[in-house]
């Protein structure tokens, strides 16, 4: 199926099925960012932006997968292999397209300590990706086929520079390139470092390996030869693409120095502690409480004093500066794959790079395309689509065939719904109005990436004049994830197929823990692959489809809102389907079995026992909770205070007072529950004649004198030790309550003729008496 039919089929089906599940959209502000109305606005804006000089095009190491024949990023990158092919990664470069986000580190990165209605983990990802420090970037001179040349790296730690043993290059670096080609051994190394993850993550997790280049480069302080070596866990295009090491004070270094039998070198020392290279110890890397040795001029300086001597000796040989940093890169933004919004620019072999008119605007994707088995993206083979003439001269020219990541146009459609019809501008004086979304909702996992790109592309909005706001979302919730079992078989040729749980006979244990799964087809066992977060790849999810059909759309949304938190992970259980299915029921019967008296707004009775009015307290303190839970997002325990008024309203007689609390107790529930089980709670509310619109009515609000208590129980203690419990009325004063303590009969026999040396009070709920 071509893509373009497969997504609005499927943009059809979940928007049957979101008014199915009864959700209060504003379907007229609806949007698709894969029509042209939409892209062609990131489109200008790409241009714009391309004429600031915030976009360039330039070629990178990226994870290239062989078969789909596009860059992956690194997220999409599992063990070494695509995450949808299966084959083995590639490290490739290609020309791609760059938005300088690191232009706007510093703003991205100080702005976060304002953001307090951001979850401190979030902001805390955010810091760490940024990853502003403050280093030395200095260099090693070498001479290689008769020329004076320098090699670059960056530190954190120059205070150690008197201990590099080695330096590391990445197998991309000119340096491994050049001593490649006249060693064949080194040669196949650097293809098989060509061949792994660029992704951090698998590199932090791989085995470091190396060989030696035959090169040494000079270090600038001693004039030693150091030898140049070519490590699979260096990044090219990561900073200088070159790593100084320092084997005795930093353990990927110690490790690989172990493996290799290179050289380890202490130079600093802490107080009281054994330096030995038999194993790694963690105080090898403290760089706050030791000092340097084993380092000429610089012995006996703390980190600050080293960094300061050294960067300033260092740049007086014209060797090094210090230098702020960033770990963030700027946003690659090309795609090799075909479905996304074509990138905005054309090839001219006179004119070079020209960005398309606005006038041409929107490049349009081509939907009717066909797909073949050498894999790649159909508009490379379309001639009739890429080749065009040049904006600037006229002359023959090419479209760019890549298209852009879609993180492009998720980074700026909250914005697009504040004025979706705007056929004129991106956007208009309306976002004004409405930015910036007073509270989004997105799961963790967006941390680092959506979340990050969507605060810069405010900015570049902001600064365009499109938006005043600094920032686009004011308050975050990052929601669990739903996680389900998962069952698997492993096929001959290695590879791992997956059955949805609903194709699974499962047998539990005494704690409902599933101990054997077997497939429902064929009776045959399958393995346990234990919870994991719902996703196509796994065929762990369930469609609310079904579970609507069987159970209807309220039991649905009451399931997701009761079984946990919304910032927690919510494991899905059909048997816990079937327990909110059994409220909504209850609720139901409840309505049935009293309709009458329900419906009844007449009774109104206000003369209650004690018994009525423990259960008004129950039923107004419930509602006070639920409140209070609804303004802090705890959505559980709102249904936990409903079911507890529903127990209650069960009890209740036939008397005119309970009668009363029936109908008011009944609304209540009703009101708290119309934002999780809209059906049921607005067909009650009109049925039992509440009101014509439960969305009308006004919000309930708790009963503050049915909330106090006539009577406190008080604990009364005799030198701490419980002797009595009485009943006193709420309001009684201190004497009052010390007086009825003291003089109760049980506790007059313990204190006896001793004598009362001091009475402690604890307001409502102790009196404790001291007697000697």
């Amino acid at each position: 199926m071509a893509p373009a039919k497969w997504t609005y089929s499927n943009i059809d089906y979940m928007k049957h099925q979101l008014r199915q599940l009864g959700f209060g959209y504003d379907w007229s502000r609806e949007l698709a960012t894969c029509r042209p109305e939409y892209y062609r606005w990131e489109q200008w804006l790409f241009t714009e932006l391309y004429k600031k000089g915030l976009v360039y095009r330039k070629n990178s190491v990226v994870n290239w997968d062989p078969v789909d024949q596009t860059v992956l990023a690194n997220e999409q990158v599992i063990d070494g292999r695509g995450w949808r092919s299966g084959a083995l990664v590639e490290r490739r470069e290609i020309p791609q397209w760059f938005v300088r986000i690191t232009d706007y580190a510093d703003e991205l990165l100080e702005e976060l300590d304002g953001m307090e209605s951001w979850p401190e983990q979030v902001r805390t990802m955010q810091r760490n990706w940024i990853g502003r420090s403050h280093g030395v970037r200095f260099a090693f001179p070498y001479e290689l086929d008769g020329k004076q040349e320098k090699l670059w790296v960056y530190t954190t730690r120059v205070d150690t520079i008197m201990g590099i043993t080695f330096c590391a290059v990445a197998a991309e670096h000119p340096l491994a390139r050049h001593a490649a080609r006249s060693n064949p051994e080194l040669a196949v190394f650097v293809e098989e470092c060509r061949q792994g993850s660029v992704a951090e993550a698998d590199l932090a997790t791989m085995e470091k390996r190396g060989m030696p280049t035959d090169i040494t480069v000079t270090h600038p302080l001693t004039g030693e030869q150091i030898p140049v070596w070519v490590g699979n866990y260096v990044l090219w295009g990561y900073g200088e693409g070159a790593v100084m090491a320092v084997p005795a004070h930093d353990e990927r270094d110690f490790h690989f120095a172990k493996m290799y039998g290179l050289e380890i070198k202490q130079v600093i020392q802490l107080p009281e502690e054994r330096f030995s290279t038999d194993a790694w110890q963690e105080w090898y890397a403290d760089k706050g409480n030791g000092v340097c040795v084993n380092s000429g001029p610089y012995n006996g300086l703390d980190y600050s004093a080293a960094v300061d001597a050294i960067a300033a000796d260092l740049a007086a040989k014209g060797l090094g500066e210090k230098q702020v940093q960033y770990r963030l890169r700027d946003w690659g933004v090309s795609r090799q794959r075909y479905w996304g919004s074509p990138i905005p620019m054309v090839h001219c072999d006179k004119c070079g790079i020209v960005p398309v008119p606005v006038e041409d605007l929107p490049v349009t994707l081509p939907e009717d395309v066909e797909f073949d088995a050498t894999g790649g993206s159909p508009i490379k083979k379309m001639p009739e689509w890429y080749r065009t003439s040049c904006p600037q001269c006229g002359g023959d020219a090419e479209r760019e065939t890549d298209t852009f990541d879609t993180f492009m146009e998720s980074s700026w459609y909250y914005a697009r719904y504040a004025c979706p019809d705007s056929d004129q501008a991106m956007l208009d004086e309306r976002a004004d109005y409405w930015l910036p979304v007073d509270h989004y909702i997105g799961g963790i996992e967006h941390a680092i990436l959506h979340l990050l790109y969507a605060r810069f592309y405010h900015k570049l909005m902001r600064d365009s004049g499109l938006v005043k706001s600094d920032e686009p979302f004011t308050r975050l919730l990052t929601q669990g994830m739903v996680v389900a079992e998962t069952y698997y078989r492993q096929l001959t040729d290695g590879s791992l197929q997956w059955f949805n749980p609903t194709e699974v006979e499962r047998e539990l244990g005494d704690r409902g823990q599933v101990i054997s799964a077997r497939l429902k087809s064929d009776g045959k066992p399958v393995e346990i692959g234990g919870i994991e977060k719902m996703s196509k790849s796994k065929n762990n999810g369930i469609d609310p489809q079904t579970m609507i059909d069987r159970f209807g759309a309220d039991t649905v949304r009451l399931y997701t809102m009761f079984t946990s938190p919304p910032d927690q992970s919510l494991e899905w259980s059909d048997e816990g389907v079937e327990g909110a299915h059994r409220f909504l029921r209850r609720l139901w019967g409840l309505a049935w079995s009293r309709r009458e008296e329900l419906a009844d707004a007449t009774i109104v009775a206000s003369d209650f026992n004690d018994a009525q009015k423990a259960d008004r307290r129950e039923i107004h303190a419930a509602l006070k909770q639920a409140c209070f839970d609804y303004d802090r997002q705890q959505f559980n325990t709102v249904v936990s205070a409903c079911m507890k008024v529903v127990n209650t309203l069960y009890k209740l007689g036939d008397s005119a007072a309970d009668r009363t609390l029936l109908r008011e107790g009944f609304g209540f529930v009703l009101q708290l529950l119309a934002p999780i089980a809209p059906h049921i709670a607005h067909a009650l509310w009109r049925e039992l004649k509440y009101g014509e619109d439960i969305l009308e009515s006004h919000w309930p609000e708790a009963d503050e004198d049915a909330l106090k208590l006539e009577s406190i129980q008080y604990v009364v203690q005799v030198n701490g030790k419980v002797r009595a419990r009485i009943q006193i009325a709420a309001d009684a004063q201190q004497s009052a309550i010390e007086e009825a303590a003291q003089t109760d009969e049980n506790v007059r026999k313990f204190i006896g003729d001793a004598q009362i040396r001091k009475v402690i009070l604890v307001p409502g709920k102790l009196v404790n008496i001291v007697a000697k």
